[in-house]
C-alpha cells in the first residue's frame, strides 16, 4: 500500500511540474493575429503545490505529513505571424529555464535548476470575422525533450519524453465589450523508458501516461484601449500513469481557475496571472499559480 501511494506521488504529476496539464489561453489568444508580425514575449512563472490527494482523500502518511513542491522559470517565447491558404496563422518556439524545489516534508528530497524542454506550436484560423468579434482557431504543439533529466533523481526540469497537443478555440461577442471565450486541448504522452528514482526502481523502468483533456471557458471584458480582464474556468481529466504496463489508478480530475488581466503599453503588452485548484483527485493539489509576461513587437 505505502508502495503503491509513493508512486502515485512521484509519477507524471510531480515529475514534470512545469508542464501543466494543458495549453491555458491568455485573454485574446483566440483572436486571429493580423500577418507578418513578430513578437518576443518574457514569462515569469511560479507556482507553490501542497496537499497530497489520493483518489479524492488526504494522504497525510510519511512522507505527505506537509509536502509543497514549489516550481519557478522563466520562459522566452519568438511568435511570428503569417497567412496560410489566405487564412491568419502563427508558429511559435518557446523555451524555459527554471528550477523546482521540494520543502516541507520532500525537504529532503534534491531539487534541479536548468533548462527545460523545448515547445515548438503552429495555430491557423479557419473562420475569423473581426467586425462580429467571431474566431474559431486550430493549434498543434509539440514538446522535444531537451531540458536537463537525471533518472536518479525525481524532480526535473527536462521531461524526458516527448508531448504533443491539439487545441481548439472558439471566441465571440456576448454584448457590448464583453466577449465569451471555450477551449479544448488533448495532450498526448510519449513514454519514458529511463524512470528509476522517480518510479521507485533500482534500474530504469518504461514509465508512460494517457492523454489529458483539457476544458477552459469563460468571459473576457475589455475596460478600455488599456486594459482587458477575464475569468476562465479548467476541468481536466485523464491521464492515468503505468510503469512497465502496471496501472497506478491516479487518474486526474481537476478543477482550477484562472484570473487575468492584460495592459497593452507604448512599450509593450504587460500581462498577470493568478489562479489555483479548486478541487483535485489525484496528486499535489496546486496552491498558487502566478504569471507575469511582456510581449513586444519587433
Amino acid at each position: 500500500m505505502k508502495q503503491s501511494l509513493k508512486r502515485s506521488l512521484y509519477c507524471a504529476p510531480l515529475l514534470y511540474p512545469l508542464l501543466g496539464w494543458g495549453v491555458d489561453l491568455q485573454p485574446n489568444d483566440i483572436v486571429a493575429p493580423l500577418p507578418d508580425k513578430r513578437y518576443a514575449q518574457v514569462t515569469y512563472f511560479n507556482t507553490e503545490n501542497s496537499t497530497f490527494y489520493k483518489n479524492g482523500s488526504v494522504v497525510s502518511s510519511k512522507p505527505f505529513g506537509s509536502p509543497v513542491l514549489d516550481a519557478q522559470s522563466v520562459i522566452a517565447k519568438l511568435t511570428g505571424t503569417y497567412t496560410l491558404a489566405n487564412l491568419p496563422a502563427a508558429s511559435f518556439v518557446q523555451l524555459p529555464y527554471g528550477s523546482v524545489r521540494p520543502a516541507g516534508s520532500l525537504s529532503g528530497m534534491p531539487s534541479d535548476t536548468g533548462v527545460g524542454d523545448v515547445t515548438l506550436a503552429t495555430a491557423v484560423w479557419p473562420y475569423f470575422n473581426r467586425e462580429t468579434r467571431t474566431y474559431l482557431g486550430l493549434a498543434a504543439y509539440v514538446t522535444i525533450p531537451t531540458g536537463g533529466y537525471s533518472s536518479m533523481q525525481p524532480f526535473n526540469m527536462g521531461g524526458n519524453r516527448y508531448t504533443t497537443d491539439i487545441q481548439m478555440g472558439y471566441q465571440q461577442k456576448i454584448i457590448g465589450d464583453l466577449d465569451g471565450m471555450f477551449a479544448i486541448d488533448t495532450m498526448f504522452y510519449g513514454g519514458n523508458s529511463q524512470c528509476s528514482v522517480a518510479c521507485l526502481s533500482s534500474t530504469n523502468v518504461a514509465l508512460n501516461q494517457k492523454p489529458v483533456t483539457t476544458t477552459q471557458a469563460g468571459p473576457i471584458y475589455k475596460i478600455n484601449q488599456i486594459f482587458t480582464v477575464s475569468a476562465q474556468y479548467y476541468y481536466v481529466a485523464g491521464g492515468a500513469t503505468t510503469i512497465n504496463n502496471v496501472y497506478q489508478n491516479n487518474v486526474i480530475n481537476t478543477q482550477r481557475f484562472m484570473l487575468s488581466s492584460l495592459m497593452h503599453t507604448d512599450i509593450g503588452r504587460f500581462s498577470l496571472q493568478y489562479g489555483r485548484d479548486m478541487g483535485i483527485q489525484n496528486g499535489l493539489i496546486q496552491t498558487r499559480v502566478f504569471t507575469l509576461r511582456f510581449m513586444k513587437e519587433f
